[in-house]
């Protein structure tokens, strides 16, 4: 059925939710896991133009915080698939549009199921801020499960 299993994560305790229930459905489907976080580029616009001087040190600051936080994330997702017994890669993904990101992950890399987390975001928080869940389910044609 699934072979390819692709689990974006942002690390909080609902998406840990969708990555258990991820490694869960890999292990009993024998697949294999693609465990992904998208980060978001370095905004420029951040920085006040008065301290334009120190822009390569607070990109330098930005990656290293960013790449240490997706390898937390991403070593506790390799470390309860090992424990499980599936076959798990990792990748941080750098974009500002993370339904982008891991649909485009999910076709380079072949999957053929994304499990993700809902925030379950309601009224106007779900109009105004959308959801990155929603935005995936509506571009894709990759079949998604969604965890709440």
């Amino acid at each position: 059925m699934y072979r390819h299993i692709l689990i974006p994560t942002d690390g909080s305790e609902l998406s840990q939710s969708a990555v258990q229930h991820g490694l869960e459905l890999a292990k009993a489907l024998g697949a294999k896991v693609t465990a992904v976080t998208v980060e978001s580029s370095f905004d420029v616009y951040g920085l006040p133009s008065s301290r334009d001087y120190q822009m390569a040190g607070a990109f330098t600051e930005y990656t290293e915080r960013a790449k240490a936080h997706a390898g937390k994330i991403l070593s506790t997702v390799a470390q309860a698939a090992r424990a499980a017994g599936v076959e798990c890669e990792t990748a941080q993904l750098l974009q500002d549009h993370p339904h982008q990101a891991i649909i485009q992950a999910a076709e380079q890399r072949g999957c053929d199921l994304i499990v993700m987390a809902s925030h379950g975001r309601s009224g106007i928080a779900a109009v105004v801020l959308g959801s990155v869940t929603n935005k995936v389910l509506t571009h894709t044609k990759i079949p998604v499960l969604v965890c709440h």
